[in-house]
């Protein structure tokens, strides 16, 4: 039975956490840790980076830690340990990352029904999947 485990979510996508949300508690009924990430995606070319105002990305991830600490508060039951953590690059390189760092048991996740541009892109959970060191458990939507 895991005793740590990371749950992505999309802040703005319910169905990225719906599910999986209800998966992780009904395993963490016993005890455990439950650590929820959600990843700021990075401006990805450093020239993008220059179109914003200075200061920007700390603004932006000061109020990206605001709404995953309101949600915590309105989807996590208080008798849940539960740790928010707000990443920042890319998505599915900093949930690996977190899911190393954290040495959790278990990383539980989304995915949505897979398109014809998945099977050669190759979304993110998929990505996880294939090089998390840990378990990971896909629920579908």
């Amino acid at each position: 039975m895991a005793k740590k485990i990371l749950l992505p979510i999309d802040l703005n996508s319910p169905v990225s956490w719906i599910k999986p949300l209800a998966e992780a508690q009904e395993m963490l009924i016993k005890g455990g840790e439950l650590h929820v990430v959600s990843v700021l995606p990075d401006f990805g070319l450093s020239m993008v980076g220059t179109f914003f105002k200075a200061g920007f990305e700390q603004t932006a991830l000061h109020q990206f830690g605001e709404a995953l600490r309101n949600w915590i508060k309105q989807n996590v039951p208080v008798s849940v340990e539960v740790h928010p953590h707000i990443l920042h690059g890319n998505i599915y390189d900093e949930i690996l990352r977190a899911a190393d760092k954290l040495e959790v048991d278990l990383i539980i996740l989304a995915a949505h029904r897979p398109e014809a541009k998945d099977y050669l892109l190759g979304p993110n959970a998929a990505r996880v999947v294939r090089h998390a060191k840990q378990s990971v458990y896909v629920v579908r939507d």
